[in-house]
């Protein structure tokens, strides 16, 4: 989709397409997230989407600038898809590990959009709503502004890279991943303890491992690092 802005009040159509559909940002967004499950990243073309959509697909400037304009909405999505089902409790742990979990099947549910979008800042209304979500658990557990944006930052961005990183091996070809899954079995468990005696040592627990994501240990270490901040911060000096 090549650079051609169009004035935000000429924007949305109001007349339905050949096949009688009225185009939206949502309705786009949404074919865009489809195309990517199913064909991946190459899907996402201005023409691809028009056909798909029944539309000229030049009736997709009315709502996005460029490819980069709708990639930062899907992103937006994603987002937007995590807060509707969260649900806080007031116990901030609890609440931020359920956020985080739920951000990151959200990504694996697609993939390819995932991969895509994962490290990208959005500016917009779901990712402003999330920022200022996790900032609310965080100063109304306690934390001082400077530690509750140090917090954020490592939630998020460790949130966000266990997503493109599962995302992505998600997204490969199914031949692909149990071929590296079964690297651990067929390489890493026939080492042998006189060369590589750690490894061999572990190695069953390497095999049954390595096949998930470490990311809900990775943020229960977070948090729990978190939590163990705040009880320093509440801790009465030392007199």
């Amino acid at each position: 989709m090549a650079e051609r802005v169009v004035p935000p009040a000429a924007r949305r159509r109001r007349r339905p397409t050949k096949t009688g559909v009225v185009l939206s940002e949502e309705l786009i967004v949404e074919t865009a997230l489809r195309l990517l499950k199913e064909h991946g990243a190459d899907a996402l073309t201005v023409r691809r989407l028009g056909l798909a959509l029944g539309a000229d697909p030049t009736a997709l400037y009315r709502y996005f600038r460029d490819t980069d304009d709708l990639l930062l909405a899907i992103a937006d999505e994603l987002i937007g898809r995590t807060l509707r089902t969260w649900r806080p409790t007031g116990d901030w742990r609890a609440d931020l590990r359920d956020l985080g979990l739920r951000m990151h099947s959200g990504s694996l549910a697609h993939p390819q959009a995932a991969v895509l979008s994962t490290y990208r800042v959005t500016g917009r209304v779901h990712e402003i709503a999330a920022v200022e979500t996790i900032l609310g658990v965080l100063r109304g557990a306690g934390f001082p502004d400077a530690e509750a944006v140090r917090i954020y930052h490592a939630f998020v961005d460790q949130s966000l890279a266990f997503a493109a990183l599962d995302a992505a091996s998600v997204a490969l070809p199914r031949a692909a991943r149990e071929a590296e899954a079964g690297v651990w079995r067929a390489t890493y468990a026939r080492l042998s303890p006189d060369t590589h005696p750690h490894i061999a040592a572990t190695a069953r627990h390497l095999v049954a491992d390595m096949r998930r994501s470490a990311y809900p240990e990775a943020l229960d270490l977070l948090l729990t690092a978190a939590a163990a901040r705040l009880d320093e911060i509440r801790r009465p000096p030392r007199t």
